[in-house]
C-alpha cells in the first residue's frame, strides 16, 4: 500500500503524476497531476487509496470524490490523433505535461510514474517505478487519470454502442475484436495499433462516426 513517504524525503510542494490509457485500441490518453492536501486528507484515503488498477470500480470512484475534496488537480489528454501522429509514449508524456500544466501553480517537485518523465515540465521531476503503489500523490493522480478515462469512454459508447466501451473502456477484449471485425473502425480507434489498422485495411472496413 502507498504512503507518504517518499513525499517526505522531497519537500516543498509535490505534486504526483500518472497516466491511464496507453493499451487501449480506441479513445484519448488521460493524464493527472494531483497535490494532495495532506491537512485534509481523509482517514478513508489513508485505507483505500492505492494503484487505480488494484481497486475495485467502487471503491475508485469513492476515492476519486474524496481525492477531489483534499487537493489540487491538473488533469491532461492526448487524442487519438496524437497517438497515431506521434506514438503512444509520446502522448502519454504530452498528457502528463498537460496535466501538471493545468495545475495552475508551480509544484517544488513533481512524481511521476514509471521511468521517464516528461520534458519540459515547469518544474524539476523524479520518476518512480511502481510508484502509483508506493507513493500517496502518484496513487491518487492514477485514480484520477483511470476515473476521468473510464467516463470519457462511457460518453463515447452511447455514441458508438457497438463496440461495448461502456465495460471495455476501449481495451482489446474479445467482444471488442469481434466488433471491429464485424463493424470496421471509428474516428475514436487508434490507427497506429496493429489490431485496428489491419482492420482498417480489410475488406470490413468503414468508419461509423455517430
Amino acid at each position: 500500500m502507498p504512503d507518504f513517504a517518499i513525499e517526505d524525503g522531497c519537500g516543498g510542494v509535490v505534486c504526483g503524476v500518472d497516466e491511464a490509457g496507453r493499451g487501449p485500441l480506441a479513445g484519448p490518453v488521460v493524464a493527472a497531476a494531483v497535490i494532495l492536501d495532506r491537512a485534509c486528507f481523509p482517514a478513508e484515503l489513508r485505507d483505500s487509496l492505492d494503484d487505480s488498477k488494484q481497486l475495485r470500480r467502487e471503491v475508485r470512484e469513492a476515492c476519486y470524490a474524496a481525492i477531489r475534496g483534499c487537493a489540487r488537480i491538473g488533469v491532461g489528454a492526448a487524442s487519438v490523433r496524437e497517438i497515431d501522429r506521434i506514438n503512444i509514449l509520446r502522448a502519454s508524456l504530452l498528457a502528463m505535461s498537460r496535466a501538471v500544466t493545468a495545475l495552475g501553480v508551480r509544484p517544488d517537485l513533481a512524481l511521476v510514474d514509471g521511468n521517464m518523465a516528461p520534458p519540459a515540465l515547469p518544474c524539476p521531476t523524479r520518476t518512480v517505478v511502481g510508484g502509483d503503489g508506493l507513493s500517496f500523490s502518484i496513487a491518487a493522480a492514477s485514480v484520477i487519470a483511470k476515473v476521468t478515462r473510464d467516463r470519457i469512454m462511457h460518453a463515447l459508447a452511447r455514441r458508438h454502442p457497438l463496440y461495448a466501451w461502456d465495460s471495455n473502456v476501449g481495451y482489446s477484449t474479445r467482444a471488442h475484436f469481434a466488433a471491429i471485425a464485424e463493424f470496421g473502425v471509428t474516428v475514436h480507434h487508434r490507427r497506429s495499433f496493429a489490431p485496428v489498422r489491419l482492420a482498417a485495411e480489410g475488406p470490413a472496413n468503414f468508419e461509423l462516426d455517430l
